[in-house]
């Protein structure tokens, strides 16, 4: 999807795949997410298998959320077979074990859990959420999904052809053309470039053979997180951990993935007769554990990503009322990073958007943000941080999961608040300077969409 806007950023990097994780409902408020730094209690579990994982107990109710990612998605697909992780991330509640798919559904439903699996570039995602008494039988079928999948005929033919269905559905749609050619000519050949969803004709290729091959490459425990939330202790969190995670193998076998640095300085056109013209730009980006993080991050949230008292906000749509919504994020991935702005906009219009977009982008290179905008911006991301992380038992697992993913240490919650106080105004500048003073990357969705950059 080519969106009208950027996401806004976020300090923890959330992988595009926990969106749908999200919707899974035993999401229950945690009693303990106020006051704004909230002071969540986190265990560092380790089972006798040597499983680790980050436990948050709470009794409030008595639910279980269970959050998990294996490093390595879709960047692990073989050149000619794109779409066999996401395919395979489909087929885990397909039948496991013994149990073929209407054994293992009917299981599934019995058991009033719900089990998810998803795959980004970057990983595996799987969630579980099970009440505490049914806990038993919860584990027992997550752990047959993770360590024996079947792979059966009719649900593998059966998803694969729900997949092509959905490319050729897609196939004259704007948006998706605009998402090929963006990660085309920013990536070129590296793995970021190629369609995770694959091809009708790389899907034809994919056998079960593929699909073992690649679940025993990644499932394995040295490239395993978990995070869990809920009516659980730990010692009986270490018990669950052994059975469902304990014989996979202690090592993945995963293909290295090269850094790639985005390609900017290039104009990419995508001509569709369409009324509404998308916009997109790119700028370097900061990795996670640069020292610059925060101060970018104060910065982005000044340009764009604090959406409706961003200055983007105020110049593109309040002041001229050229696009409903506008803004900018810090997008991480594991092996690459990137400053990333986007809005949508009447066509005839197009050209005008850019150039607002470009004058507000050379002003905050040249002088960053006000001391008050960088006081404002850090209220703000300081108060905000529960509500959009820790707000219920699935966000907070979620959170746990991804804090061990970027290596921010069991205390980052703790210490996150004096982090953002520290940043000084004169890093913020320096940050809008070495980030926004190039020429990025812009791409224009539209009718005739070259001559908008005239």
């Amino acid at each position: 999807m080519f969106p009208a806007a950027a996401a806004p950023a976020t300090d923890i990097v959330m992988k595009p795949v926990f969106a749908a994780l999200v919707a899974l409902s035993f999401t229950a408020p945690m009693m303990m997410v106020a006051p704004a730094q909230a002071a969540v209690t986190i265990q560092e579990v380790t089972s006798d298998s040597g499983v680790t994982a980050w436990l948050v107990e709470d009794y409030t109710v008595p639910i279980i959320a269970v959050n998990f990612a294996f490093e390595g998605g879709s960047t692990q697909d073989p050149v000619g077979k794109e779409g066999l992780a996401q395919l395979m991330s489909g087929l885990f509640d397909e039948g496991a074990g013994d149990m073929p798919r209407a054994a293992f559904q009917e299981a599934l439903d019995l058991s009033g859990a719900e089990m998810s699996f998803n795959v980004s570039p970057d990983a595996f995602y799987g969630s579980l959420r099970t009440l505490a008494d049914d806990r038993a039988e919860a584990f027992r079928l997550l752990q047959l999904a993770v360590n024996q999948p079947r792979f059966d005929a009719e649900p593998l033919a059966r998803i694969r052809a729900q997949m092509v269905a959905g490319i050729e559905a897609r196939a004259n749609d704007p948006d998706q053309a605009a998402s090929i050619a963006w990660a085309n000519a920013i990536y070129g050949d590296h793995p970021y470039s190629r369609r995770s969803e694959g091809t009708p004709e790389t899907l034809a290729t994919i056998t079960r053979d593929d699909l073992e091959a690649l679940h025993r490459a990644l499932f394995a425990r040295g490239n395993l997180v978990v995070g869990v939330v809920g009516a659980i202790d730990a010692e009986t969190l270490k018990a669950e951990l052994d059975r469902t995670f304990g014989a996979l193998p202690e090592s993945p076998d995963m293909r290295p993935i090269e850094r790639v640095e985005p390609k900017l300085d290039q104009f990419i056109g995508v001509s569709f007769p369409v009324p509404q013209a998308s916009l997109r730009l790119a700028f370097p980006g900061v990795e996670r554990d640069d020292p610059r993080f925060f101060a970018a991050y104060m910065m982005n949230h000044v340009l764009g990503g604090g959406t409706f008292s961003s200055r983007l906000f105020d110049e593109v749509r309040d002041r001229r009322g050229l696009a409903y919504g506008v803004g900018s994020s810090l997008a991480n991935r594991d092996h690459s990073s990137a400053l990333i702005i986007g809005t949508s906009t009447r066509a005839d219009r197009a050209g005008e958007a850019l150039q607002v977009i470009r004058d507000v982008i050379a002003r905050m290179a040249a002088e960053g943000p006000t001391e008050q905008e960088l006081a404002d911006a850090k209220a703000y991301i300081v108060g905000s941080y529960a509500i959009n992380n820790l707000d219920s038992s699935a966000a907070i697992a979620r959170t746990l999961v991804q804090l061990q993913m970027d290596d921010l240490g069991i205390d980052y919650i703790e210490r996150r608040g004096d982090l953002i106080g520290a940043v000084t105004l004169d890093e913020v500048k320096a940050a809008a300077r070495d980030l926004l003073s190039v020429e990025p990357a812009i791409m224009i969705l539209g009718p005739d969409a070259a001559a908008n950059v005239r």
